[in-house]
């Protein structure tokens, strides 16, 4: 009897020893009906190809590649475009699949069962291997058809490849455009900032952050030179002053001998232009021309005094009376116009280097100011020399990149074996039939054998009696077995005859 579900040792026993016939029925049944099945249900055959994944010729430390993209997520993008309505579409019109189904089912029913009839199962890498990059992968039709599932992967395969190249270079392409565009605008940008500056340089001419040691130097030398004028301009004006006493004090001794009333005698000119001499070599050299141009003069001086005693006669006198301003009168008017045109250049040079010198102290002072805006503007003209470069070289490095895959030189899908034809079916199998039946049908058997244990009411032993009358049990009577006893007392007298025989022997 079993209670609560629990079904003892000796249970199991009792029942299978007495229904152990059930096992082998279901066992054999289930596992005819898995090989009947196997044979009755329609053939479906796969064909399989390896694709396998080559990497590029030339290495990506050389050229960079425009597909980074990772592999599993390329082929799972591909295998969505493959598998899709207008990729599966032509190949069931192509070649004719489910013709019995064709009228009676929507085409998007038919497409989506040639859907799930292709698999496309990624290849997994060599243990061992570092490298994460997808090795290939596998193409898989099932189809009623040996010949049409070969013909459907190979199409499938082939739209595959297709995809892929056409993916590539239409990535590679859409890069390309999109960093030429880019690199045309930075190239803009690029003169844009390089006028700027240009305009800076002009408009700041002179006080550019280089050029401020520059204007400092030319600023100390030109304070030299004014200085040097300043004192030049004060020589020149003592100068002057000094040719207008001298010609006044000439021209009133030669207005006096005009008149008559000259007291003066060559003596005493001489002495006066001595006197003169004294002053001027008290001021310049010996080599000024001034000095040299008064000692001519006292010496032109004194040949006409010695001279004058041979031609000492009133007719003499009123001649010399008659002619015009005598030579030192000349000189010195000349010596008074060079000085005032030597003060004039004086002052204009002057007043050059005085405008010069506001001009570099305006520079020096707004040089910091300057120099702050050129830095800016050097920073801008900068950062767009190098986004230009940067994008440069990146349109060179796709344009290399896309010759690569003209020349199929990058990565490449590889049909390694070509799309098989299958010989025997892939569903169903006789050998998962038969085996799945035969498990079935035993582990029916065995539901069987405990629902029959669970369902006996039977007493077998004193627990059984306990647990049935709520009792204690107070004696237990074997059972008594007729047959048995009258076997064994018949073995027992065969042996006794057996030992007497042999005795006697």
């Amino acid at each position: 009897m079993v209670r609560n579900g629990e079904i003892g040792l000796a249970d199991a026993k009792r029942v299978l020893r007495r229904f152990w016939w059930i096992l082998p029925i279901t066992t054999i049944l289930l596992g005819a009906i898995g090989l009947g099945a196997a044979l009755v249900l329609p053939k479906k055959y796969t064909s399989q190809t390896m694709v396998l994944v080559e990497q590029p010729t030339v290495g990506p430390d050389y050229v960079k590649p425009v597909v980074t993209e990772d592999l599993n997520h390329r082929l799972a993008s591909m295998q969505e475009q493959v598998l899709s309505r207008t990729g599966l579409q032509p190949i069931i019109e192509k070649f004719g699949l489910y013709p019995k189904d064709r009228d009676r089912v929507h085409i998007d029913d038919l497409i989506e069962r040639l859907r799930t009839a292709v698999t496309i199962k990624p290849m997994e890498a060599t243990p061992g291997t570092q490298s994460h990059q997808l090795p290939g992968f596998y193409v898989d039709v099932t189809y009623d058809n040996p010949r049409t599932a070969q013909q459907i992967c190979t199409e499938i395969t082939s739209m595959i490849l297709a995809q892929n190249a056409g993916d590539r270079q239409n990535q590679v392409k859409v890069t390309t455009d999109f960093l030429s565009q880019q690199l045309e605008e930075a190239k803009k940008s690029l003169d844009a900032q390089d006028a700027k500056l240009a305009q800076f340089k002009r408009q700041y001419l002179g006080s550019l952050p280089e050029e401020e040691q520059t204007n400092l130097s030319i600023l100390m030398g030109s304070n030299t030179q004014l200085e040097a004028n300043t004192q030049a301009l004060s020589r020149a004006q003592q100068d002057k002053a000094f040719t207008e006493s001298l010609l006044s004090q000439q021209e009133a001794n030669w207005a006096k001998s005009q008149t008559g009333q000259n007291p003066e005698t060559s003596e005493q000119q001489l002495s006066l232009l001595q006197d003169q001499l004294a002053n001027l070599l008290a001021r310049y050299t010996p080599e000024h021309p001034d000095v040299i141009k008064l000692k001519n003069q006292i010496e032109e001086l004194k040949k006409q005094s010695a001279a004058a005693p041979k031609s000492n006669t009133p007719a003499n006198g009123a001649m010399q009376a008659s002619v015009s301003e005598p030579p030192q009168i000349q000189q010195l008017r000349a010596k008074l116009r060079q000085d005032e045109i030597n003060i004039n250049d004086l002052t204009h040079r002057q007043s050059q280097i005085q405008e010069q010198i506001r001009q570099l102290q305006g520079r020096v002072q707004a040089s910091p100011v300057v120099e702050q805006q050129f830095k800016e503007l050097t920073r801008n003209y900068q950062t767009a020399l190098e986004f230009y470069n940067d994008l440069l070289k990146k349109r060179q490095s796709a344009g290399v990149a896309g010759d690569l895959e003209t020349q199929q030189q990058s990565e490449q899908f590889r049909v390694y074996d070509p799309p098989s034809l299958p010989d025997k079916p892939s569903f169903p199998k006789k050998i998962i039939f038969v085996g799945g039946g035969l498990g079935g049908g035993f582990a029916l058997g065995l539901g069987m054998l405990f629902l029959i244990a669970a369902s006996d009411k039977s007493l077998h032993n004193e627990r059984d009696v306990e647990l049935a009358l709520k009792l204690p049990v107070l004696v237990s009577v074997p059972t008594l077995d007729v047959a048995a006893s009258h076997a064994i007392h018949t073995a027992r007298r065969a042996e006794k005859t057996y030992d007497a025989v042999t005795t006697k022997a």
